[in-house]
C-alpha cells in the first residue's frame, strides 16, 4: 500500500453493503487504508456509479451517499477530457473489455495508478499498463 491505487465502484459499494461482511469488511480496510495513506483514486464515473448503485439497490439515504460521495472527492478524482474518451474507446477495441471498464481502465492510466481494483476485470491481467486486482478474490 505504499503506491496509488485506482478503486472501481464496487469496491465502495461492498463497503456499504452488510449482506456480505467478510466482503464489506476487506472494502472499509481498504479504502480506509488508501485514503488514509493519501494513494486511492476515482473518477467522476465510479463517484456517479456508487451513488446511482447504494441509493437504488442497497436503499442508502440520498443525503448518506451525498455526504461519502463528498468524503470521496477528498481523494484524487480524475475527470476526463475529449481525448480521453478516445483513449478509452481504443481501450474497449483492443482489449475487448466492455465500453465502461474501458473508461475505468484509462482513468486509472491517467492517473498514473499501477494498481486497481476492480472485480469486473480478469484478476492478475495487465491492461493499459495496469495491473487488475480482485481484492474479494481470498474472501
Amino acid at each position: 500500500m505504499n503506491r496509488p491505487a485506482f478503486f472501481d465502484t464496487n469496491v465502495f459499494i461492498y463497503a456499504d453493503d452488510a449482506s456480505a461482511p467478510a466482503r464489506q469488511a476487506r472494502a472499509i480496510q481498504l479504502i480506509t487504508g488508501y485514503r488514509r495513506a493519501g494513494l486511492l483514486i476515482v473518477s467522476i464515473q465510479v463517484l456517479q456509479e456508487y451513488f446511482a448503485a447504494v441509493t437504488r439497490k442497497l436503499g442508502v439515504d440520498p443525503e448518506t451517499a451525498q455526504q461519502k460521495v463528498q468524503l470521496l472527492t477528498r481523494a484524487r478524482v480524475v475527470r476526463f477530457v475529449e481525448g480521453d474518451l478516445i483513449a478509452a474507446i481504443e481501450l474497449h477495441r483492443l482489449n475487448r473489455i466492455s465500453f465502461w471498464d474501458a473508461m475505468i481502465v484509462h482513468a486509472a492510466r491517467l492517473a498514473g495508478a499501477e494498481l486497481l481494483y476492480t472485480e469486473d476485470l480478469q484478476h492478475g491481467a495487465v491492461l493499459g499498463g495496469v495491473r487488475i486486482e480482485n481484492p474479494f478474490l481470498a474472501v
